[in-house]
């Protein structure tokens, strides 16, 4: 029998794109898509025709949405965190697409976000990286979606982190303007955003605690727009705590990515065509001889791997499924 899953907050770009996924996935069933809104009553192949799925969008009514098996939720920070609790009070496993289940430290997440909306399920949550949490994931009631800068960071510098070698880390992070969502987008001139690459949030963005989190040190961390609907890359620059030559470094990425088959290592710098509409992270790390840092470049979808790909990822294992059913 299919399990039954909802996709709660499904007219956003992440929430639609799981609904996607989702519905056509060979052992889910999509009961249910929910909006906030005007969106409320539209079709969501009216909303995001390319998607193909031929269901009405419905506000939330959790005595019939929470009568699932799972549920992805993919509403904004702050708002998310409320529904989550009441979903998982119907026993429903869930997994958030919002930052309020990603951080264990309540006073780190005071400082970025405020207070939280469900303060009895903090750090709770499995943080939902396949590739570094796969066993805490399987079978798993509460998961937290990573976001999508801190998958490509993570990833690309997990090994280093792994062998202690993360001295000093700057990370120049690119990303196409669908990340910043939907509501943001709709206020965003393609004028501003044409042949243009801008800096942003370069104060401190809310993902710098995440990566942090998750790498065990302070790192520089400065995204940036660019002019692309979709896809991401990031450039991180690592000071060595040991000098390392290229043959070592080779080696450490192929032990710690050996048999993922959603990463990948190429000989030379990944692009984001790579790996567009895809839930691979292709990671390109080389030694500066001269300088002596490690160079390493990771590309991803922000859409996929970076959000709602990874959430099926992550789902399967919840569920017991074969990790990379309907998404390979």
């Amino acid at each position: 029998m299919a399990e039954r899953i909802a996709v709660i907050g499904a007219a956003g770009f992440a929430g639609a794109l799981a609904a996607r996924l989702v519905h056509r996935h060979p052992r889910y069933e999509l009961a249910a898509v929910t909006a906030r809104g005007d969106d409320v009553g539209l079709p969501l192949d009216e909303l995001y025709p390319h998607h193909r799925v031929p269901l009405v969008l419905e506000e939330l009514d959790l005595e019939r949405h929470g009568d699932v098996d799972a549920a992805i939720v993919a509403y904004p920070h702050g708002a998310s965190a409320p529904v989550v609790a009441a979903l998982r009070e119907t026993g429903a496993r869930v997994l958030d697409l919002s930052a309020d289940f990603r951080l264990r430290d309540a006073a780190t997440y005071a400082d970025w976000y405020g207070e939280h909306g469900a303060p009895s399920l903090f750090a709770t949550a499995v943080y939902g990286l396949p590739e570094l949490y796969r066993a805490d994931l399987a079978g798993a009631e509460l998961v937290a979606g990573p976001g999508c800068y801190p998958t490509a960071a993570i990833l690309a510098l997990a090994p280093l982190a792994a062998a202690g070698l993360l001295a000093d880390v700057v990370i120049d992070a690119k990303s196409g303007v669908s990340g910043a969502g939907r509501a943001a987008t709709r206020g965003t001139h393609f004028v501003t955003v044409d042949e243009n690459v801008t800096p942003y949030q370069v104060e401190g963005h809310r993902h710098a605690p995440e990566i942090e989190q998750e790498l065990g040190v302070r790192v520089t961390f400065v995204p940036h727009l660019v002019p692309l609907d979709q896809g991401e890359l990031v450039s991180c620059y690592v000071t060595p705590t040991s000098r390392l030559d290229q043959a070592v470094l080779d080696e450490l990425y192929a032990d710690a990515y050996a048999g993922e088959a959603f990463v990948e290592l190429a000989a030379r710098p990944p692009g984001v065509r790579d790996v567009r509409e895809t839930n691979l992270c292709r990671i390109h790390a080389r030694v500066d001889e001269r300088t002596g840092k490690v160079l390493v470049f990771a590309a991803i979808d922000n859409l996929w791997k970076g959000t709602s790909s990874q959430a099926i990822q992550s789902l399967n294992l919840m569920l017991r499924r074969p990790e990379g059913e309907g998404i390979a």
